[in-house]
Formats: structure tokens, C-alpha cells, sequence
């Protein structure tokens, strides 16, 4: 439950807001240390879980929600955005969230050019 919760707050956020402004809110936890795998595992799930309850959760979205889950912990992540390759004149933008060496949300980046970073 409180993983839908938050979700919505985030996409509520980014409606209401600028990104810069809600992940501001999201990365100003002190999140330094690496997170394990298992946590990594538990953040994806619960993500996903509640995403598929709250309408309009984008990838950013997610992405964000997992960050702020991680960061609550300690956990130091990144989101990563970035364009699809090839795809004419319509531009598809994709957002991932990344710890350490491992993509938590967001699937691959095979097809996606990379953009940005941003986190701690």
C-alpha cells in the first residue's frame, strides 16, 4: 500500500512539477553506500507491483519511486534517461533506474541512446 501511495505522490509530483524539482525531493537523503542485490530485487518488485495500480506510472515515474525507496535505506542509485535510436521523427525518451553496476527498473538499454544521469 505504501508503495502505490508514494507512486501517486511522485506522479502527482511530476504533473504538478518539474522534474528537477521532484527528484530534488527525491535525492536529498544522504544515500552513499551500495545497495545489496536482495534490496535490489525487493525495490523492482515493488515498484512494478504497485505500478501496475496507480494510472499514468511512466517509466520516470518508477524510476523515481525506486530511488526515493532506495535512498530511504541508504542506498546510493542513479536514473538514467536516455532516447530510442531509429525511430524517425517521433522521439520515444525512456527512463531507467540504475545502482551501482545493475539496472533495477527500466528493462535493457539495448535500443536507447544514453543521455544523462542523475543521482548521487
Amino acid at each position: 500500500m505504501w508503495r502505490v501511495l508514494q507512486q501517486q505522490s511522485v506522479r502527482l509530483g511530476l504533473t504538478l512539477l518539474s522534474y528537477n524539482k521532484v527528484r530534488r525531493m527525491v535525492t536529498r537523503l544522504d544515500a552513499r553506500e551500495p545497495a545489496d542485490i536482495g534490496d535490489l530485487r525487493r525495490v523492482a518488485w515493488g515498484v512494478a507491483a504497485a505500478a501496475r495500480l496507480v494510472p499514468g506510472a511512466s517509466c520516470l515515474t518508477q524510476a523515481l519511486s525506486g530511488q526515493y525507496l532506495l535512498a530511504r535505506q541508504g542506498n546510493a542509485s542513479k536514473i538514467r534517461i536516455g532516447i530510442e535510436r531509429d525511430t524517425g521523427t517521433e522521439l520515444k525518451a525512456h527512463a531507467w533506474l540504475v545502482s551501482g553496476d545493475h539496472i533495477v527498473l527500466g528493462g535493457s538499454l539495448g535500443r536507447f541512446n544514453h543521455l544523462v544521469d542523475h543521482g548521487q
